[in-house]
């Protein structure tokens, strides 16, 4: 597997000094060494809350598993020596109240690192966070979730740039005047995100009209909505929800003969959608419906070639789980939330300081310049600083081509987004 070289180099140098400091002294017998090796190891307790069941479990319940298996195979592969870190995962079912109890639990089992999962419980719990001076990494992408906060680090770029990096793609490729674009989003603080921040690019300058922001409900026809964009010559509609209501809306334009066989087909919708919208899921669910779709996120997915596909492919196999979850973003996203608290925890370890919340807070703001991450499950390095809490700074465009996600497009950085800070 290819991205097991580095910690296989960083183990081997760790046992070389091992040995070194072992000279010249009595020689043990392999039974003391590993007693000796056992009675010095340390357990690392971290926590993750997140919707395995429940509103938005399509993508928490595949974004646990991932967590869970690279936590075991860190732990099989000693990525931090003889050490180990347990990793407790509890349901939350997207109630923040359960979250803030599965929270306080973890805290009494003493956690030193916590991975929370959606955009209403992590502005909850935000100054929790601050009072315990402990380090979060959500799934929720939320921009939100960086102000006035010292300790969430959001793994890749925020819902804002990824729809604002959506939104400047069609302006580049749209002909004729402004394009009138629609915003399909969830009921909710993570749904509303982007929209803001997508107005405020339009204000400095992106020549897009916003034509309207619709709330989906829990409702399975989309038809009267369809209609009534149609009818206001909206040609691009910008989702930010969860893949099941993006298949249905989908699946009701293809039935009403309005999705766009190509970008900005004149008389259709042409459909975009930021991270929890699209991946392989989307397209189990919407079938044919989901051709043409248009996705952004930082994630590499497992139908094109990389180290970091192959290496998750492996994982999954490893540890059982079906095609359907090694193939979901979901999966790779669960995977990189734990990699990047593996690699903090291992960064203080290699340095000989103390594992605590202050430690890997230190290391996690040093993540930059030369001392970037490279977790190969994304487009682009892990960079946090003291003024930085976004990791992944460059986001990919994937389109549906034949039943199957294909980049159309290098990595880039949002423009605007830039423009707006």
């Amino acid at each position: 597997m290819k991205f097991k070289a580095p910690f296989i180099i960083i183990l081997s140098t760790i046992l070389s000094l091992f040995l070194l400091a072992g000279c010249g002294q009595k020689q043990e017998s392999g039974q003391e060494q590993g007693q000796r090796s056992a009675a010095k190891a340390h357990t690392y307790k971290i926590g993750l809350s997140l919707a395995i069941t429940g509103s938005t479990s399509d993508a928490g319940n595949p974004y646990s598993k991932g967590v869970e298996d690279y936590i075991n195979y860190a732990n099989e592969m000693k990525f931090l020596g003889d050490d180990k870190i347990k990793c407790m995962i509890r349901d939350d079912q997207y109630k923040n109240d359960v979250t803030k109890r599965n929270f306080e639990d973890f805290l009494s089992a003493g956690i030193i690192f916590y991975l929370n999962y959606s955009t209403g419980s992590t502005l909850a719990l935000k100054r929790d966070f601050e009072e315990e001076r402990i380090p979060v990494i959500p799934a929720s992408f939320h921009a939100g979730n960086l102000i006035d906060s010292n300790y969430i680090f959001l793994p890749i770029v925020s819902y804002s740039s990824q729809a604002i990096g959506l939104s400047e793609y069609i302006v580049n490729n749209h002909k004729g005047v402004n394009p009138k674009t629609a915003m399909f989003i969830h009921p909710s603080a993570f749904g509303r995100g982007p929209v803001e921040d997508v107005k405020k690019a339009v204000a400095a300058g992106l020549t897009m009209d916003i034509i309207e922001v619709v709330e989906h409900g829990r409702d399975l026809d989309n038809t009267a909505m369809l209609k009534r964009l149609i009818s206001k010559k909206v040609q691009y509609v910008i989702c930010n929800t969860v893949q099941s209501p993006v298949a249905t809306l989908l699946n009701d334009a293809q039935r009403l003969g309005i999705s766009a066989d190509e970008f900005g087909q004149e008389d259709k919708i042409t459909f975009f959608g930021v991270h929890y919208t699209g991946g392989n899921d989307l397209i189990a669910l919407a079938g044919t419906s989901a051709e043409n779709f248009f996705w952004t996120t930082s994630y590499r997915l497992t139908n094109e070639e990389s180290a970091g596909a192959s290496a998750q492919l492996e994982i999954a196999q490893k540890y059982g789980r079906d095609s359907k979850t090694a193939n979901s973003h979901n999966y790779t996203n669960g995977i990189m939330a734990a990699q990047i608290a593996v690699e903090t925890i291992r960064r203080a370890k290699a340095k000989g300081l103390e594992i605590n919340r202050s430690n890997l807070y230190n290391e996690l703001t040093a993540m930059n310049g030369f001392n970037a991450y490279y977790p190969l499950t994304t487009v682009g390095p892990v960079t946090f600083s003291s003024q930085d809490h976004a990791g992944v700074d460059t986001q990919i465009i994937y389109q549906v081509q034949n039943g199957v996600f294909r980049s159309i497009c290098n990595p880039f950085e949002s423009t605007y987004t830039g423009k707006l800070k």
